[in-house]
């Protein structure tokens, strides 16, 4: 199984469906909101949201559904990255509640060789998120810094740092 791309391997206008998809849950909901300290009423108050809000109901942390989308996204863009240059844009266009299905799809925009370096090039890329009923709920647009082949082959090739097993005594 492949685990992100060199500069070579990326084509503009390709598009990576991101797979399988992710079921969000109550408690995954809970737990992101406590540990990133969002109390917000809207994502943990039951009684709240349903009374009070338009939706009648919890609606999913955005920035949890972000996240989602960009561990989705690694195995297919940013496995190989050497860093994530800028978050470019990022927009929540529709809810996301208890129970959803997330799926993603990443299309590569544009690329470029680095000026400073020829070990690498900048990938820059728009992952959408999406329900299982096909509603769009999250737009973001990336830079990411991927080497090149030669740059993977002077630190060990496709799996560097990737111990030997002993062998048996």
């Amino acid at each position: 199984m492949q685990f992100g791309r060199s500069y070579e391997e990326f084509e503009v206008g390709a598009v990576y469906k991101h797979w399988p998809g992710k079921t969000v849950t109550e408690y995954d909901d809970h737990l992101f909101c406590l540990l990133t300290m969002n109390h917000h009423p809207l994502h943990l108050d039951a009684n709240y949201a349903g009374e009070t809000t338009q939706f009648g109901k919890n609606v999913v942390v955005g920035n949890y559904i972000y996240s989602i989308l960009l561990g989705m996204s690694v195995p297919d863009v940013s496995g190989k990255a050497i860093a994530n240059l800028e978050i470019e844009s990022l927009r929540h266009v529709a809810p996301t509640f208890h129970g959803d299905t997330i799926y993603g799809e990443t299309v590569v925009l544009d690329k470029w060789e680095s000026k400073s370096k020829d070990d690498r090039g900048v990938v820059y890329v728009e992952t959408k998120g999406y329900k299982q009923d096909g509603t769009v709920v999250c737009l973001f647009r990336r830079k990411v810094m991927v080497p090149k082949n030669n740059y993977l082959e002077a630190r060990g090739g496709e799996q560097p740092g990737r111990p030997v097993p002993a062998s048996d005594q």
